[in-house]
């Protein structure tokens, strides 16, 4: 049954019996009689088949929310089984809002992956929204977040590092050669900011909110490299994490407006299903997190 589920899961997210077999390593009359097999036993047929592609019908889209659940419960099986037996291993995904993902994750999964190297680890990287409704709708064993934009049902974000924000601007911009900028100055300027549903724009309005700015200009960006390099050619300002422009800061491209009660803090939290299935990995990665919240923290009080 395990290898009929697979074969018609494969057949749906691919959309063609050629590319499913190629996938699965197997021969395309294998792939079609599994499918076969899956029909006569649910006694539905599960595909509309074309010339150009295959579609899942209504008895189909049942069978296949279902087929999935049942193959990510045999897994979970598997590995709890192999966790009874000792040193953890196996697939391990792990989500991240961008500025934790980009700038502190791949440092922390090096050196994870050096500790547990039976341990194999997706990453997605993604905004804080996103991660959150992947985490809830177990498409992430794990999940790490910028703020807390939203409650989620079934989701348990708990804060475990901080991280430090300032407005920034190009290096040779007049406002980072000022004092005490205020917030009406900071309002005739052109920002750049994050999308809606980001860790990043949650805190941009904060600060916005927190000082009753309103600025006269203002973009969204999706991306906070772009966000980066406009900034840096002069093209407006924004709020950033200090984790994102350490680099820019040191090659003297990217400065600190000296604004406000800055650095701005916000949490970093991690996410997890509030109950259910856990494998050893992610009881050892949540463990491993809180190891290096002090070095995290550390980095925050010395924002140059």
């Amino acid at each position: 049954m395990e290898n009929q589920l697979l074969a018609f899961v494969t057949v749906a997210e691919e959309g063609n019996f050629t590319r499913a077999a190629d996938k699965l390593h197997i021969s395309q009359p294998a792939v079609s009689q599994h499918i076969r097999s899956l029909e006569e036993k649910l006694d539905a047929k599960l595909l509309d088949r074309s010339n150009k592609a295959v579609r899942l019908n209504r008895a189909g889209e049942i069978a296949y929310s279902h087929a999935k659940e049942i193959l990510r419960l045999y897994e979970n099986m598997y590995y709890l089984i192999q966790d009874l037996k000792g040193e953890a291993g196996g697939p391990f995904s792990v989500g991240a809002s961008y500025t934790f993902g980009e700038y502190i994750l791949p440092h922390l999964i090096a050196s994870f992956s050096s500790l547990y190297p039976k341990v194999h680890t997706d990453v997605y990287i993604g905004n804080t929204r996103t991660i959150l409704h992947k985490v809830a709708h177990e498409e992430l064993d794990f999940g790490i977040i910028e703020g807390m934009s939203q409650h989620v049902p079934g989701v348990e974000v708990t804060p475990f590092a901080e991280d430090a924000v300032a407005v920034v601007a190009a290096h040779d911009h007049p406002l980072t050669r000022e004092e005490g900028v205020t917030a009406e100055r900071l309002e005739r300027e052109h920002w750049i900011i994050r999308e809606v549903g980001s860790g990043t724009r949650e805190v941009t309005d904060q600060v916005f909110r927190m000082h009753g700015m309103q600025p006269r200009s203002v973009a969204e960006y999706s991306s906070t490299q772009v966000i980066k390099e406009s900034v840096e050619v002069g093209l407006g300002i924004t709020i950033l994490s200090k984790w994102a422009i350490r680099k820019e800061l040191r090659w003297k491209t990217l400065a600190i407006v000296p604004f406000g009660a800055w650095p701005f803090t916000r949490k970093f939290s991690f996410v997890q299903r509030k109950s259910g299935f856990q494998t050893k990995a992610t009881g050892l990665f949540r463990e491993f997190l809180l190891r290096n919240a002090e070095e995290i923290n550390r980095f925050n009080t010395r924002f140059e």
